[in-house]
């Protein structure tokens, strides 16, 4: 069968990507926030290293939450609708813009490369998690 873009089911997302892919995400996420925090430490020191984990867990985070919100709904009902995912993943940015201020606010030695080399690793490592092998 042709694909149909106008019947209800093309309005509906079906799976958006495998589970495992998902908590693989999360995992290179914290892993890169891992190596980023070890980066920063050498050469920033303690408020670098500090940086980059605030940085790499702003994003890994809210990607977590979003992950786990992902598989409950898919397993609840089978599918997930559209507008229910791109609604999580507008809440999901708005959650990573919102701990990057509060950490901005909140943590007075905040190094702002080591923020950067954390949040940059932490966001680029969903583009690995198809070529670790489950």
């Amino acid at each position: 069968l042709p694909f149909n873009p106008f019947t209800q089911d093309s309005w509906r997302i079906t799976r958006f990507a495998p589970r495992g892919s998902m908590l693989k995400m999360v995992f290179l996420q914290l892993g890169a926030t891992l190596v980023a925090t070890a980066i920063s430490a050498v050469f920033f020191g303690v408020h670098g290293a500090m940086s980059a984990a605030i940085g790499g867990l702003a994003c890994a985070i809210p990607n977590a939450i979003f992950a786990l919100r992902l598989t409950i709904v898919s397993k609840r009902s089978g599918s997930a609708s559209v507008g229910g995912f791109l609604a999580g993943a507008f809440l999901k940015l708005d959650a990573i813009v919102g701990l990057l201020v509060l950490a901005w606010a909140l943590y007075s030695d905040l190094h702002w490369w080591g923020l950067l080399i954390g949040l940059i690793l932490a966001l680029k490592a969903n583009l690995f998690v198809f070529l670790v092998k489950t």
